[in-house]
């Protein structure tokens, strides 16, 4: 598929594909997919990031063809969910909207194109043409959380390297502190920070928990002040949720030699200041996004419905850091799959809301 540009009408906008290719053959090679992305866009290596891993593992192997839009303003949302929807070369077959902000504006798109099979990730949207993808993303929270709350309170250290200089990236001990920065404040991010708060105290009921917000997905010189800020007052671990802001983040750790995890995706994998990347939540938006395009290939849409992943069923999982793989104490991997499984059988109820 050739790269293609549409033009917004009275808004004025363009809507530029950066198209995927037609698939050899394959069972979806007459399915076509528009993706609208969250705020931040591309490059995120978090949520975005992963939602168009998705949308690649679907060309490779279901051989359908994709066009992928990145907003950069709440009011743009609307408009390109439309120019997909209105689009007759070609018909698209299923629009992705990333990200709870849109669903406002798919709202009043589902209404006005019936016939035109959406998804919608991190929100509910009861209409016959959305199919919702929603995640437990308190569970997986509380399980780094855990983590972030064992690590804390015992001696552990590993070498590495950042900016091209050997550290030694460590937990502080003698301090029962560690933090939370989110991107923007709101009910979806508060689940990622009550579920973390529960899972530190889980480990221990005495650590601190310090949290802050950025206001931003893109701002990484926010984040590092944040973070750094944390470290100075005393924490070892920092957990973000907050998209490409958390770079900033990694690079205060990287700075003062102390720990970080990330989020959405194994930013271990991407990231330039992968030693200092102790975990990551890994939020499976990517699962999301394949398996909603395999349903359109197979006639099995799922309009009208709200799937929700959570730990049982691997939608959200702590993922240990690729440099830290064989370094964590066993006792510790003992512990986070034990709470995984009181979550599992109920027996851990994780809090959507912090108590505060």
């Amino acid at each position: 598929m050739d790269r293609r540009t549409f033009v917004g009408g009275a808004a004025g906008m363009a809507l530029t594909g950066l198209a995927g290719c037609l698939g050899g053959g394959g069972s979806g090679a007459e399915t076509n997919v528009g993706m609208v992305y969250a705020l931040g866009g591309l490059g995120d290596e978090a949520f975005n990031d992963m939602a168009h891993a998705g949308i690649q593992r679907a060309e490779e192997e279901l051989g359908i063809a994709y066009d992928n839009t990145e907003p950069t303003g709440q009011s743009e949302f609307g408009t390109f969910q439309s120019q997909f929807a209105s689009s007759t070369d070609p018909n698209y077959d299923l629009i992705g909207c990333i990200g709870f902000a849109q669903r406002s504006a798919l709202q009043e798109n589902a209404s006005e194109y019936p016939d035109q099979n959406f998804m919608l990730v991190d929100a509910e949207l009861d209409a016959d043409n959305v199919a919702s993808y929603t995640f437990r993303e308190h569970e997986g929270s509380f399980q780094v959380g855990h983590l972030a709350g064992l690590l804390s309170t015992r001696e552990f250290s590993h070498e590495g390297t950042y900016s091209g200089t050997e550290k030694t990236f460590s937990s502080n001990p003698d301090e029962k502190v560690v933090g939370f920065v989110g991107g923007k404040e709101n009910p979806l991010i508060k689940k990622f920070e009550a579920g973390f708060i529960a899972g530190v105290e889980h480990a221990d009921s005495e650590i601190e928990v310090r949290t802050a917000y950025a206001g931003s997905w893109n701002d990484p010189g926010r984040g590092q002040e944040i973070a750094g800020s944390m470290y100075d007052e005393g924490a070892d671990i920092v957990y973000h949720a907050a998209g490409a802001t958390g770079g900033g983040v990694f690079n205060a750790a990287g700075e003062r030699g102390r720990l970080a995890i990330g989020v959405d995706s194994d930013q271990s994998l991407s990231s330039d200041a992968s030693h200092t990347i102790v975990a990551s939540m890994v939020k499976h938006v990517d699962t999301a996004v394949f398996n909603a395009v395999q349903n359109v290939v197979n006639d099995e849409f799922q309009g009208g419905s709200t799937i929700a992943l959570g730990l049982d069923d691997e939608g959200v999982e702590p993922v240990i850091g690729t440099e830290y793989e064989g370094e964590i104490p066993q006792d510790v991997l003992d512990a986070l799959d034990s709470s995984r499984q009181a979550i599992q059988d109920g027996e851990i109820d994780v809090p959507t809301e912090p108590e505060n």
